[in-house]
């Protein structure tokens, strides 16, 4: 009689497994592997890409690589011993790569390879200039990523959910994609004390179905409130230094124009991306609106106008975290710092600066929002959009009713559950079309348009 009962939970255990997805040698495979997260794919250039891996312990890390579909020869990217202080991360630089190849990789610990159940790849970047009209290209957008962690969350229904969407996402085979910040979230046990910053970033990074997209997608990223610190947090935020040093641990963005904060670019073929960091310089959103309430400050928002008037790029995409056109004064849009946001809008018309596009996150809903500007002359000026993107995994909300009924908002491009973006430029360079798609958490399309580079003028 015992034997049966035996069998019976033996028979229920390996059911439970096989309909859960993992098998008993899976789990013990995945709990035995030297990895904690990653590989991620960071930026992409001709000459080089950065490469990432978080380790569990101390380790030697390095990675392998070899252009796609010829084994040899076969190049090392740097070795890197991780170390407790920077969380077991390594920055794996391979620079061993022609431009326009696409390669394969693994990841080597201590010497051995490690096996991944998924394609681990990534490009670099085509020379196209002045030889041919410029590659089209796809990439990811998504914001708002809350990992759940019971212990750690707030009492009542959970907060985070959905991380099938990475898998929707991965499957779209995005050349890379662009993290409008919120990509972790920070909690009460967290943002006092450097130990509580590593361990949220190591737990959301550590979630398994991103893994995929990390490691065939080159990865970019912002951040905003909750990855800089707690809800709301600006530029009075007492450990910002230390979250600072922990986004630069996590991600692998190309180069940060300033001492302080995650303000950025990099090109993609003929588009170049604005990294603007919304939280490092900003006044309290209490303080009354005039001169000194400043959302992007001074330098960071003087730099942003010379970088737009050098730039000869196609479509000039501004990756910030809150929304920028919609116009409602409203929780922490870029509404409520007038001053500033007049300023801004007035430099980039009176520049005469072409392509210009926003693409945020924050507000745990898609829109999009279109701001017509004459300039004091009726037609000279073309449309400001504002591309929002939210949530990945966070809890979905809605716009106010008011918000709505604002002339900015375009009708028909209102998502409240859980979804992602893909862009796409394409077309030739004295034409180029970007497609925008939105999908939700299933991988099903919600709506899409098109915006060509010749109406941005």
């Amino acid at each position: 009689m015992y034997k049966i009962r035996w069998v019976l939970l033996w028979l229920f255990l390996v059911n439970t497994f096989l309909t859960s997805g993992q098998t008993t040698t899976g789990i013990a495979s995945r709990n035995a592997s030297p990895l904690q997260s990653g590989p991620m794919v960071g930026y992409s250039d001709m000459r080089e890409v950065m490469l990432w891996a978080q380790t569990k312990q101390p380790a030697r890390v390095q990675i392998r690589y070899h252009e796609a579909g010829k084994p040899t020869p076969a190049h090392l990217t740097n070795e890197v011993k991780t170390n407790r202080n920077a969380a077991f991360t390594a920055h794996l630089l391979a620079d061993q790569v022609e431009p326009g190849k696409k390669y394969e990789y693994e990841v080597l610990i201590e010497g051995r390879k490690v096996s991944l159940p998924y394609p681990t790849t990534f490009q670099t970047q085509n020379l196209w200039q002045w030889r041919t009209d410029p590659p089209a290209f796809r990439f990811g957008v998504g914001s708002c990523t809350y990992v759940g962690e019971g212990e750690y969350d707030r009492p009542g229904t959970p907060y985070g959910g959905g991380y099938e969407i990475f898998t929707a996402l991965a499957a779209q085979k995005p050349d890379f994609m662009l993290w409008t910040g919120d990509n972790t979230y920070t909690r009460e046990a967290d943002w006092n004390s450097r130990t509580g910053v590593l361990k949220r970033y190591t737990h959301t990074r550590s979630l398994p179905e991103m893994q995929p997209l990390l490691a065939a997608a080159h990865n970019y990223a912002i951040w905003d409130d909750h990855d800089y610190g707690p809800d709301d947090s600006d530029r009075s935020y007492w450990l910002k230094t230390t979250t600072l040093d922990a986004f630069k641990l996590f991600w692998a963005n190309p180069n940060f124009i300033f001492d302080e904060g995650c303000t950025g670019t990099f090109f993609w073929n003929d588009c170049q991306f604005f990294l603007l960091d919304d939280r490092t310089f900003r006044a309290p959103d209490a303080t009354p609106d005039g001169p000194e309430k400043v959302y992007f400050g001074e330098k960071q928002r003087q730099w942003l106008i010379d970088a737009l008037r050098f730039s000869k790029a196609t479509f000039k995409f501004i990756i910030t975290g809150g929304q920028i056109v919609n116009p409602a004064k409203i929780f922490e849009n870029y509404a409520i710092y007038g001053t500033e946001r007049d300023k801004l809008f007035n430099e980039i018309a009176d520049a005469k600066i072409p392509g210009v596009l926003f693409i945020t996150g924050d507000r745990h809903h898609t829109i999009l929002h279109k701001l017509a500007r004459t300039n004091g002359q009726p037609g000279s000026t073309y449309p400001l959009y504002d591309l929002t993107i939210s949530p990945l995994t966070s809890g979905p909300s809605k716009p106010l009713a008011d918000e709505l009924k604002q002339p900015t908002y375009v009708e028909g491009t209102l998502v409240t559950d859980r979804n992602f973006g893909i862009l796409s430029v394409s077309g030739p360079l004295k034409d180029r079309v970007l497609t925008i798609q939105v999908f939700d958490q299933k991988g099903a399309e919600r709506w899409s348009r098109e915006l060509r580079a010749n109406d941005l003028k």
